[in-house]
């Protein structure tokens, strides 16, 4: 390859991520250019299946929730209290009142140790010129501190209400195994107020970062809420107009196999369109819905309405760790347990049924069929990594011309930077690759 020195690019030009580390699962990133056009763009999970889908067929539907926590160690309750809506709308069961609240606080337990885990370690050293989160302790402990202490944070939440913070044991298809002690759950409130003020900071320093400028135009899908910010109910919207309920994700919605990924790719239909999931799509389309501090925080942190910068969802993710602990201090505070018993009775039956969350990372939409005696037919999980994937590529696509505009090392370092800004879950996003560019 030739480069003439004022960015235009001839020949052949290769980015090869070869291996993802730091993360539950295997991926990597391929970039081929040939005279200045992109030929290859392609965002690579080469992990070899798990078949949760499959092996969950013949399990009786109680198990459900403690089988697919597994699918992840950083977002288990995202997983869990999806199945779990889904199977109680095909049971035709509504837990106790007490539940959805407390449900909802151990969803802001995950987003808030989710989210830190990200910010802190994963991707701020992109922004700060480290290769690690452990690098960047060296001259920033204060940063990287603050961080263990969200995540610290969103585990003891997790720990009260679930039981332990990975793979939280008490979460039951029709409420919980048991009511936690109110009094624990109050006092999760002092610590949860200190962690607004950690992450009220954090959102005015992660928006003074050095942001790469880049705005494609995205369709962009969450769950809306007439009254809350979508966490674990509402209906699925888009920026393009679309309103649907969960029931109906496949109809607008199509999984593809590519060749090389073992993920399938999730795209919009009709006309297989790539879309955004996550934080960032969230804040644009449910900003209205944000707590009052939050809301302000995004305001002040110059996030656009809507925001387009792909770069930025590092701000996003600030800004719902503060809406997670504005929320948790009042869930806490006002929680009771119920007077009908933590966990709603099952009744024997036949039945399908579908629900979806917002896990940390974006839209998760399960779909379960049981036969009478409560064993599973067939099960159908669309995690939120496998919707961003084409988003991804198209995004890589983008901004191609000013990476490779750089050096062999700068272009890489952008080229990661932009995959980590959607922290895929294989099971996390990453900083330490490894790399191989050829030039002929």
């Amino acid at each position: 390859m030739s480069d003439d020195g004022a960015g235009s690019v001839r020949g052949i030009r290769t980015i090869a991520v070869g291996a993802l580390s730091r993360v539950e699962g295997e991926g990597a990133l391929r970039v081929r250019v040939v005279d200045g056009r992109a030929e290859i763009v392609e965002f690579n999970i080469y992990e070899p299946p798990r078949f949760f889908e499959k092996f969950l067929v013949g399990r009786p539907l109680a198990e459900v929730p403690d089988l697919v926590a597994r699918i992840c160690g950083i977002c288990p309750v995202a997983y869990q209290l999806t199945a779990c809506r889904a199977l109680e709308k095909a049971l035709v069961v509504e837990p106790d009142p007490a539940v959805a609240p407390l449900r909802r606080l151990l969803y802001c337990g995950e987003w808030i140790q989710s989210h830190a885990l990200h910010v802190h370690l994963l991707h701020l050293p992109d922004f700060l010129g480290y290769e690690s989160g452990f690098a960047m302790a060296a001259d920033h402990p204060a940063l990287v501190e603050a961080g263990f202490r969200m995540k610290a944070l969103g585990n003891r939440v997790m720990e009260v209400v679930g039981g332990r913070a990975v793979h939280p044991v008490n979460v039951a298809v029709g409420g919980f195994h048991r009511w936690p002690e109110a009094a624990a759950v109050r006092g999760l409130v002092p610590d949860l107020e200190r962690g607004l003020g950690d992450a009220l900071e954090l959102v005015s320093r992660v928006a003074d970062l050095p942001f790469p400028t880049l705005a494609p135009e995205a369709e962009e899908v969450a769950l809306a809420h007439p009254d809350e910010y979508p966490i674990l109910e509402g209906r699925i919207a888009s920026s393009a107009g679309l309103v649907a309920d969960v029931d109906d994700f496949r109809a607008h919605f199509a999984e593809r196999q590519v060749p090389w990924s073992t993920a399938l790719h999730c795209l919009r239909e009709p006309g297989g369109t790539p879309y955004r999931v996550g934080a960032l799509a969230r804040v644009n389309l449910c900003r209205d819905r944000l707590p009052p501090r939050a809301a302000r925080a995004a305001a002040a942190a110059g996030l656009g309405r809507p925001e387009r910068n792909p770069f930025r969802s590092i701000v996003a993710r600030a800004v719902e760790i503060a809406a997670a602990c504005e929320e948790g201090m009042a869930l806490a505070a006002a929680w009771d347990r119920g007077t009908r018993g933590p966990c709603a009775a099952l009744p024997a039956r036949a039945g399908a049924g579908a629900h979806a969350t917002e896990a940390p990372r974006g839209l998760l939409w399960h779909r379960y069929a049981f036969d009478a005696a409560g064993r599973i037919e067939a099960a159908a999980i669309v995690p939120p990594t496998s919707q961003n994937q084409a988003r991804i590529e198209a995004d890589l696509r983008a901004g191609l011309p000013e990476a490779l505009a750089m050096d062999d090392a700068g272009a890489t370092l952008r080229c990661e930077q932009l995959v980590r800004s959607y922290d895929p879950c294989i099971s996390c996003a990453t900083h330490f690759l490894t790399v191989r560019i050829d030039r002929p």
